[in-house]
This record gives structure tokens, sequence and C-alpha cells, in this order.
């Protein structure tokens, strides 16, 4: 690296970068782009072809020192010290365009340019598209949304709370519909969505506190979830999908009981006695085992409780005690569990002629474990689930479709017309037993069951 003791020119130099740091201010060159501007200022050929002797160490040395940047910063901004520049000052760039700017660039007036962004059918799709494309040109990125939510005391968005991780509204069927129908309302309304997962056995009121919405909609929650109550303290208006049921709140979702009760008169009448059920999580609380009546009875998901008591009503009018029938329950929701809790149900009681599930990911889980027992499903086992998504269509599966996607739409609409009515709303949602392939009626003593 050349050595080289400052000259007189160092001033000159000096000013020479002063003055490029003025003209990046108003510009709006970073300050790598400066340090090469200088670079090219310092290094102009002589008319013979030689460089300025007075420049060119200096200019050298910062070419060098750019190109070892990653490993020697420090070297750097002491050559950055020496011009009077600093590495750890904020770049200002260059004067933002505004609503007045591009306004009085445009010819028209302020109301004219805020109407392309919040008001488009008050201008002739002509006007709005030339307002659009000159504020992409001047660099204008549309109204100021906390000025906006100041003025008008709206957010702009509608909050949803899931107490899962969030890629569960991303993975889970059922969840993407319903992500899905609240989307589109919000998409009609000209609103956002903000998502607020709080994953399981995590407490995180501060997402709910400080999420800047104008209402929530929660998305099938217990009764004592934390979360819940967080966004109850809110003044703002609130839609519950599912589950809990609370007084004076609106929600959204479908009959349950009405819906297991048609699904058990189902397998009752298909002469099914010997049954056993796999369930989502009933609290808070892990539990991956056998469920017992007092924790059946105590459960804090209002809609898995509901199911369960909806098939112990049914099957116990048919003579079954329900305190006979196996219950296991699985704290998360995948195939993998739903596999898993049928293969613990099946060793412990393998009697069982029915497996009912609570929900389609659980019933798929147990069509996996009965084909790896050598199982023939209905033959051997009868296998039901809750939803009719997609996959348990493909699947032939017995279940209980719920239209997950007009259930997202239907909460989002109740939301956002809060203001327009008096009083809460509770919607019920039409259900639809659909018996596939994976139903009939139990094996008998002349035909041997095949498990193992």
């Amino acid at each position: 690296m050349l050595e080289h003791a400052p000259s007189a020119n160092t001033a000159k130099a000096d000013a020479a970068a002063r003055t490029l740091v003025v003209r990046r201010e108003v510009i709006g060159l970073s300050w790598v782009e400066l340090l090469m501007e200088t670079v090219v200022r310092f290094t102009l050929p002589h008319p013979n072809g030689e460089p300025h002797s007075t420049g060119w160490p200096h200019a050298l040395l910062i070419t060098e020192r750019i190109e070892t940047l990653t490993t020697g910063v420090s070297l750097l901004e002491n050559d950055l010290n020496r011009y009077g520049l600093r590495m750890g000052r904020p770049i200002r760039t260059r004067r933002q365009a505004t609503l007045a700017s591009l306004a009085a660039e445009l010819g028209v007036s302020r109301t004219t340019v805020s109407n392309a962004y919040n008001r488009p059918d008050q201008l002739s799709p002509e006007l709005r598209r030339r307002v659009l494309e000159t504020a992409r040109r001047l660099g204008y990125p549309g109204p100021d949304p906390v000025a906006r939510s100041l003025r008008t005391r709206k957010a702009g968005a509608v909050g949803l709370l899931l107490t899962e991780n969030l890629s569960y509204a991303f993975r889970d069927p059922a969840a993407v519909g319903v992500l899905e129908g609240l989307a589109l309302a919000c998409e009609d309304a000209g609103v956002g969505l903000h998502l607020v997962p709080a994953s399981p056995g995590r407490e995180d009121l501060a997402a709910v506190h400080r999420a800047g919405v104008d209402g929530f909609v929660v998305y099938s929650v217990p009764d004592d979830d934390p979360h819940l109550a967080a966004v109850l303290e809110r003044p703002v208006p609130t839609v519950i999908i599912d589950q809990p049921r609370i007084e004076g709140v609106d929600r959204v979702g479908p009959d349950d009981a009405a819906a297991v009760t048609q699904l058990a008169d189902h397998l009752v009448a298909l002469g099914h006695r010997q049954i056993g059920v796999l369930c989502m999580r009933l609290g808070r609380e892990r539990n991956d085992d056998f469920v017992t009546a007092e924790r059946q009875s105590g459960a804090h998901f209002h809609v898995q409780r509901t199911r369960l008591e909806a098939l112990a009503t049914a099957f116990s009018s048919a003579g079954v005690d329900w305190a006979t029938v196996p219950v296991v329950e699985r704290f998360d929701h995948t195939v993998d569990d739903g596999a898993s809790a049928a293969r613990q149900l099946l060793d412990a009681y393998p009697q069982v002629t029915a497996l009912v599930c609570t929900s389609d990911i659980l019933a798929l889980g147990a069509l996996a474990e009965a084909a790896r027992r050598g199982l023939r499903v209905p033959l051997d086992l009868t296998v039901t689930g809750f939803d009719g998504i997609a996959e348990a269509e493909r699947s032939g599966l017995t279940t209980v479709h719920q239209p997950v996607l007009e259930k997202g739409k239907v909460a989002g609409r109740l939301l956002l017309s809060s203001a327009e009515r008096v009083g809460p709303k509770v919607i019920t949602l039409p259900t639809e037993l659909r018996v596939g392939r994976t139903s009939a009626p139990p094996r008998t003593v002349e035909e041997p069951w095949f498990g193992g």
C-alpha cells in the first residue's frame, strides 16, 4: 500500500470531499458512491496521460480501503474521518415527494391525489392512472398511514388472534380456509389483516395490546386464554369464530352438537357400539393420553367439549355406557398425531370397530395407522372425521362438512358492520354429513378381524 504524507493539497481534498457531502445530501448518493466519486475527482488524467500527483495517493489509498472493506472497516473509517465523514452518521437522501408536491406536479388538487389512494371510485381510471404513475416517478409512497389513523382514529386493519404458532394458520387446512375467507372480507372492505399469533404455552399479551387494529376476530381459543381476556379489555369490536361462547360477544360457527349427533346416529344405525374417540386438545396444558370423564366435562375448548357431549348423549341413548368409551387426546394437530393417537387407542382397545375423530386431520392419521396395521377400512374399522377438508374428500372419508371459507367471510363482514347495529349477533353456519367410503357396519363373528 502506498504511503503518502499529508501535503498542502490536503485542504483542497478536504474541501472537495465536503463539497461532495453537500451534493450527496441533495441528490441522495450513498457514502460508497461518494467515495468512488472522490476517486474519480482525484484521478482525472493530465493531458499527457499521467494522474495528478497531488491527489492520486489519497485516491489510491481510499480505493484500496474500499476493496478490503469487509476485513478493514476500522481502517476505512480512519480515512473517512480524515475527510470529515462519519460512518455512524445516518445518510440523508433526497427530499421525499409529498402529497402537495405531487398535486402541484400534476396540476390537480390535493384532494384529487388523496382520492386516488383512498377513494378511487371518485376519479376516472385515466386520471387515477396518471396520478399513480407520477407518484411512482417522483417517489411518493402514498398517504402516511400513521397520520391518516390519527386523523380518522382508524387503523384500517382487522386483527386475527389465534393461539397457535403462526405457521399453523398456513398449514392446517381448516385454518387456511378461515384465513382466506377473512382476507376476502377485508379485501372487499379495503382494510388490511393483521395476524396476532400466540404460541401455545407462551403468554405474549403485549402483542394484543400493541396491535394497531380496529377490531379483532378471535379464532377458536379456550375460554381461559389470557390473550382473549386482553382482546376483550380493548375498546374495539370483537367477533369469535367457533369458540368460546361468551355472552354479549358476536360469534360465528356451526351447531357442533347437532352435527355430531347426526354423525353418531349414522354410526349407531350401522350397528357400531364398540367405539373409540380421538379428540383435539381440551385445555391449554399438554395432554397426549387417554382422557378422564372429569377432563372431558371441564374442557376449556368448548367445541371439543360440545362434540364429546353430543357423542356421549347419542351413544348412551343407544345403550352404550359412555364411561367405557376410550377417548384419546392430542395437544398438537397433525396427521402424525392422529396416527399416534389411533395407535395408542387400538393397542389398548383392539375390539373397537369405529374411530370417531373430532377433526379430519386426526382421521387422516387414523387411516394411516389402520393401513400400517393391515386393517381394512371400512370392513375391519370405520373411521370418521369433522371439517370436510379437501384431502378428506379425496380420501373418501365419512365426515361432517362445514363451510370454513364462508366462516371466515361471515366473521369479517360481521366485524366490519358492527358499528351499524346494536347488540351482539350469533350466526350459525350449516353443516352436512357426507358419507364416504370409510364407514360401514361393524365386522361380525363370522367375518374374523385381521388386525394385529
